[in-house]
């Protein structure tokens, strides 16, 4: 699963890459994001999406814990923060938004945590250039009994890629940047074009590396928690 990611980047350079329409080209206000270095679930994140067919990508914020249309209360969100890729078409809570609520969910790194003596150690898992990246996500539009709609996402996830598998054996679906529009487009329903996307990323995108068990706590959310620790060795 992923419990915990990163959104470090500086909004504007997310925007850039993930060619996001911009206001005064008719898009949506890029949304106000401080930097996250431990970003947990229940939060608000930033999200990459297409709303209708032939529209401009918008990057808003979303809140990490998918709701169902249908569900009676929003806490059920708190156990829908990861979707199985292998299943994700079939199941009631997810297969309407895997055919058109699809989206990005924007990220410099994620942990995962993996078993050791006394414990379990943390590691951070990014790419090797250290560029932002995106992981495969769904979104649903939730509306209360009383006040405003609620927003939420959740990250898809697959089997580990031998760098992961030796830290967790699942991990994050990590789309391509070519396929970014292919995954973003709401006209595309057709789970036979969508799921071959969802496959373990190439070994040589990534690197794991030691961090500190800071970020075991969601409470700790500073840059310490993203620095590799020396040596390698267990803290």
């Amino acid at each position: 699963m992923c419990g915990r990611y990163t959104v470090s980047s500086p909004i504007e350079v997310i925007a850039d890459l993930f060619e996001v329409l911009r206001e005064e080209e008719g898009g949506v206000p890029l949304p106000e994001v401080q930097p996250r270095y431990n970003l947990a679930p229940t939060q608000d994140a930033p999200v990459v999406r297409v709303l209708e067919p032939g529209g401009g990508r918008r990057l808003e914020l979303l809140r990490w814990g998918f709701i169902p249309t249908w569900a009676k209360e929003a806490a059920i969100g708190n156990r829908m923060i990861n979707a199985r890729a292998e299943s994700v078409a079939e199941k009631p809570a997810y297969r309407w938004a895997f055919k058109k609520h699809r989206c990005l969910v924007v990220t410099d790194g994620f942990f995962e945590w993996k078993k050791v003596a006394g414990g379990k150690q943390p590691h951070l898992i990014r790419t090797k250039d250290g560029q932002p990246f995106a992981f495969a996500g769904l979104w649903s539009r939730w509306q209360p009994p009383q006040g405003e709609p609620l927003e939420t996402f959740t990250i898809l996830t697959t089997d580990a890629n031998p760098v992961v598998a030796d830290v967790h054996d699942r991990m994050p679906v990590i789309l391509a940047p070519k396929d970014y529009g292919l995954w973003l487009d709401p006209a595309v329903q057709d789970p036979e074009k969508l799921q071959p996307l969802l496959v373990p990323a190439p070994e040589e995108l990534l690197e794991t590396l030691p961090v500190s068990r800071r970020v075991n706590s969601p409470a700790n959310d500073s840059a310490d928690c993203i620095e590799p620790l020396v040596g390698g060795g267990e803290a």
